[in-house]
């Protein structure tokens, strides 16, 4: 079966290796001219880490990742919100959380399908996809080729997917209401004490830190606001400074060591669930499929999960690939939308900019028992995955419940 993957990302290139084990010859096309990545970094939780070891890629990431061992939340003025320990997490789920910059990750995703022998191809932008007389899906691009893969995989994200336009008809990305500014901090010494989660609640506002090293630090800070116009402040580092002036360290010290050229402004949207992921022979992965908000802090980590399942689906479907795509969808579908939903939920919380609200958002933060987070956490990222944590009928409401922010 020739197979043919949109989009040379996380969710494409993790599905592309995932088929590779399964003996087919996948090729990838990335509409970018060369690797290039949204972002700064991102949390690969247990259940990340369980598919990255399916995939036998789990040493490299951990030789250019790190082990964080808790989240500590705290308000703006350095009082704590609790947290979780994630050290405990990793032993309930029996597999390991790393966090990671984007571009190694994709640098360990791109080296790994080299290694297999899969082709990428950059400079490659879908622009319509088309049934031929057959009722096979043709792809075009920009530069003029076109495909006809027995099956079409759409990883091409959640802002501008061709894919999805293909299968859904309406592919308007949401924007939900606050934005995002991203760097990645590097010190000449330390920046944080220790390898962990750092996120700090305001009113309408926040700022996370996340370590990879003591001197290797990748952040997001975010406000509600309308939906800004095409051209950002002429500082943003200084714009941030100003808007994150006075809260706790290391806030004002991670900014400063963030070299303001780097950091990226983004409009925050995600897409509503879809009730079908395909249509003739092709199917929607990842963002274009299911594009939750960073407040779900799992869009990596299901992107990683579609590859795991779309593998065992496509075992010995080469006559039934309808059944197959429909197979898949019923599966992943009910996590994804959850954990879309729950993460409008908790963004509509932590964007919240009445007095009242955020104090009653902090209190009830303080109190909820970790312990119990961490098994509502362990149950929920794995359900669906034969990997420790996972409790056999683990109802979809539970899935990543509890009062946590996760980046």
């Amino acid at each position: 079966m020739e197979i043919g993957i949109l989009g040379g990302g996380i969710a494409g290139l993790s599905v592309a290796l995932a088929l590779s084990k399964l003996g087919y010859s996948p090729r990838v096309y990335e509409r970018r001219a060369g690797p290039a990545t949204m972002g700064a970094g991102v949390t690969l939780w247990p259940n990340a880490g369980f598919v990255l070891e399916e995939l036998g890629l789990l040493q490299d990431i951990a030789a250019v990742g790190g082990r964080p061992v808790a989240m500590h939340r705290q308000d703006a003025a350095g009082n704590s919100l609790g947290g979780i320990d994630i050290a405990l997490l990793d032993q309930i789920m029996g597999h390991p959380t790393h966090t990671i910059l984007r571009r190694d990750l994709q640098a360990v995703l791109l080296d790994h399908a080299a290694q297999a022998g899969i082709p990428v191809k950059f400079g490659h932008r879908a622009v319509a996809i088309d049934l031929d007389a057959s009722g096979k899906a043709v792809a075009r691009f920009e530069n003029g080729v076109s495909i006809r893969p027995d099956l079409l995989i759409g990883a091409d994200g959640r802002m501008d997917s061709v894919a999805r336009r293909f299968v859904a008809g309406d592919n308007t990305p949401v924007y939900q209401g606050f934005v995002n500014w991203v760097g990645v901090a590097q010190g000449k010494s330390a920046l944080v004490d220790d390898i962990a989660i750092q996120d700090y609640w305001g009113s309408g506002d926040r700022f996370g830190c996340v370590a990879v090293r003591p001197d290797l630090v990748y952040w997001a800070a975010a406000q509600a606001r309308p939906l800004p116009g095409a051209t950002p402040a002429a500082d943003m580092r200084k714009e941030i400074e100003d808007l994150f002036a006075g809260w706790p360290e290391p806030v004002t010290r991670i900014i400063q060591a963030t070299p303001a050229h780097a950091i990226r402004l983004i409009a925050v949207h995600d897409l509503e669930p879809l009730h079908t992921w395909s249509r003739a022979n092709v199917l929607l992965v990842g963002d274009a499929a299911h594009a939750p908000l960073p407040t779900s802090g799992q869009g990596a980590c299901q992107a990683l999960e579609d590859a795991w399942h779309l593998a065992r689906c496509l075992v010995g479907a080469d006559g039934c690939l309808d059944a197959a795509l429909l197979r898949f969808a019923e599966i992943r579908g009910p996590k994804t939308a959850k954990l879309a939903e729950q993460g409008r939920v908790f963004a509509r919380g932590l964007f919240a900019t009445d007095p009242e609200t955020c104090r009653i958002r902090n209190e009830r933060a303080k109190a909820s028992d970790p312990l119990r987070d961490v098994h509502a956490l362990a149950a929920g990222w794995a359900q669906g995955l034969p990997m420790a944590g996972c409790t056999d009928g683990t109802p979809v409401d539970s899935v990543g419940s509890g009062s946590l922010y996760r980046l």
